[in-house]
């Protein structure tokens, strides 16, 4: 695991604790989380509702205090002032003015970070291409907008300060299929550019996709960590892969394809989905909950 001044966000024991009016009604939302993530990676972060996952954005982002432990981002405390210029953030829901339009909302964030007026317009023009933003819509007010086209909006805020490290609250919420490829897309050329990405989601086909390492939290605790390679590898499975291969050939052994003309012959480890792994991992706490 990457550590020290590579790491882009890195917290030690992190616990959230959220008081009740009487002890017993204290609630545990995030346990001790040991986590790094490098930078120049995508990392999912996973878990059902109630894990801790908007809890931990939350402590990253210095909105909220830490009850123990400790969380460093771009090598500073989390909640650093000055680090919060080098983040962008895209939240579950996306809560822009409706009464403006795309260009009159992203200028209106340029001016936050003091861009002058050529500033504006070359990122405002850049990030509104860059996310595919129909130029045909772009001067109406937002309030007429697809939840889709808002979220596209959302996501040129959250760029518009070329942010070192990004965060993604559900990012595919409300885009239809080709609007999801887009997103997982834009999501990639992020990291070809350097940045670190910290994604959580539920849709955990988009999150296989593009994820170079994930975390699954489960009630405030982390159950699972690793690379999506690793974590989807089925150990006690051989398969064999080819091109053009006979059909007579196909059912022979490794060695008979080899040398029987079979062409790019590789071999490695079946996969199973995340999708499988989440769900056996979520059904195996809640069954031993019941009991």
């Amino acid at each position: 695991m990457t550590t020290g001044p590579m790491a882009a966000i890195e917290t030690r024991n992190l616990t959230k604790i959220y008081p009740g009016f009487w002890n017993n009604q204290k609630v545990s939302a995030l346990a001790g989380l040991d986590l790094t993530v490098a930078r120049g990676e995508i990392f999912g972060l996973l878990g059902p509702n109630g894990s801790g996952k908007t809890t931990t954005i939350k402590l990253l982002l210095g909105l909220i205090n830490a009850t123990a432990g400790e969380a460093e981002v771009l090598g500073q405390p989390a909640g650093d002032q000055m680090t919060r210029r080098l983040i962008g953030y895209l939240p579950e829901e996306t809560y822009l003015y409706r009464f403006l339009n795309a260009r009159q909302t992203l200028d209106f964030y340029a001016r936050i970070f003091n861009m002058n007026r050529a500033q504006r317009v070359r990122a405002i023009d850049y990030y509104l291409d860059f996310v595919g933003l129909d130029p045909a819509v772009r001067k109406r007010r937002l309030g007429t907008y697809s939840k889709g086209q808002a979220r596209r909006v959302g996501l040129a805020q959250a760029l518009l300060n070329d942010p070192e490290l990004v965060i993604l609250d559900e990012p595919t919420s409300g885009l239809d299929p080709i609007g999801t490829l887009e997103m997982k897309e834009l999501i990639l050329q992020l990291k070809r550019a350097g940045k670190t990405v910290l994604l959580s989601s539920h849709q955990l086909a988009d999150v296989e996709d593009v994820c170079d390492r994930i975390l699954i939290l489960y009630r405030g605790k982390k159950e699972v960590e690793g690379s999506v390679d690793e974590l989807l590898e089925v150990k006690d499975v051989f398969t064999l892969a080819a091109r053009n291969v006979p059909a007579e050939l196909q059912t022979q052994l490794v060695s008979l394809a080899t040398t029987g003309g079979a062409e790019e012959v590789r071999t490695g480890k079946q996969r199973s989905r995340l999708e499988d792994l989440f769900k056996r991992l979520v059904n195996e706490k809640r069954r031993g909950e019941r009991a």
